[in-house]
């Protein structure tokens, strides 16, 4: 019983000692779980504190060398060598080349400051080029509706001019197109309407059947207004049904004896006793108000 009880003392004790010396460990390093969470947490508040304050240096980079392909100076994208220490060591880049990139867009945003586009010319310049090619389409056209006039033996019942809308085809003559204070159309007038219908059909462009009168009293109508405007939508039916013209594409008006033709080779009374059928321009304002005077300068479309 001794015996079992000493070796269970003795037995007991150690244990004991295990026990007391493995809580006094866990004590001892129990500070470090607490100290490495702590920095694990600070770690990530400077991770967030250096990403929203990092500035995005590709795209600062992007704006600095559109900026200055805009105004004309390209920004430098390499470092060249120099005669000092860093002679025979290679050109590094330190900037992207963005000049395929973004060289379209900026040239369309910011202005050169010599006032030249990409292709060279000034913006007057580019009117000029644009309402030149524009007068050349319009003589085009006109061309044809005198080849197609002239295969009907018609081609002096119609008179063309430009102005600052596009091109004017003007049917005067006296009792050819309309007798007086009448709106009825003539054969003459259906066989020159049928025959340029087609021609202004296939330009694409709008046009505008416009009536005038002259400034004799009118004794069918109660004014010239509703004489002119009923010559203009005799006209435009007969494009529009016979001719088949889109009904989107040609508006009548009427201008009474508001707008009466300059032409001191003609009586006015006759010149005035008129439709014009105009073909639209769609080119911009600025550019349609160069027609007339270069159709002056080269003596085109008369």
């Amino acid at each position: 019983m001794s015996a079992g009880h000493g070796s269970g003392g003795h037995g007991g004790r150690p244990r004991r000692r295990r026990a007391q010396h493995e809580e006094e460990h866990e004590n001892h390093e129990r500070w470090a779980v607490s100290y490495a969470d702590m920095m694990t947490v600070l770690v990530g508040l400077f991770i967030v504190l250096y990403s929203i304050s990092q500035v995005d240096q590709q795209k600062f980079e992007e704006l600095r060398q559109s900026l200055a392909l805009g105004f004309g100076n390209r920004a430098p994208s390499v470092i060249e060598g120099s005669d000092g220490a860093l002679t025979g060591v290679e050109a590094v880049e330190v900037t992207p080349d963005l000049s395929a990139d973004v060289g379209s867009w900026t040239a369309a945003v910011l202005p050169r400051p010599d006032g030249l586009g990409e292709d060279g010319l000034t913006e007057e310049q580019r009117r000029y080029a644009l309402a030149a090619a524009e007068l050349d389409r319009l003589e085009t056209i006109a061309g044809q509706v005198r080849s197609a006039l002239a295969g009907q033996g018609l081609t002096d019942r119609v008179r063309f001019r430009v102005t600052d809308r596009g091109l004017v085809i003007g049917m005067v003559a006296d009792d050819v197109f309309f007798a007086a204070d009448a709106a009825i159309l003539t054969d003459t007038a259906l066989r020159v309407i049928d025959t340029v219908t087609p021609v202004l059909l296939a330009t694409g462009d709008e046009l505008s059947v416009e009536g005038h009168a002259n400034t004799m009293p009118s004794l069918r109508y109660p004014t010239n207004w509703e004489l002119s405007a009923d010559r203009a939508t005799q006209v435009l039916r007969r494009m529009v049904e016979v001719g088949g013209v889109p009904p989107n594409r040609i508006v009548a008006a009427g201008f009474g004896d508001a707008r009466p033709l300059d032409d001191p080779s003609v009586d006015p009374i006759v010149a005035n006793r008129r439709v014009d059928v105009v073909i639209l321009s769609g080119v911009p304002e600025d550019v349609r108000q160069l027609l007339p005077v270069l159709a002056a300068a080269e003596g085109g479309v008369g």
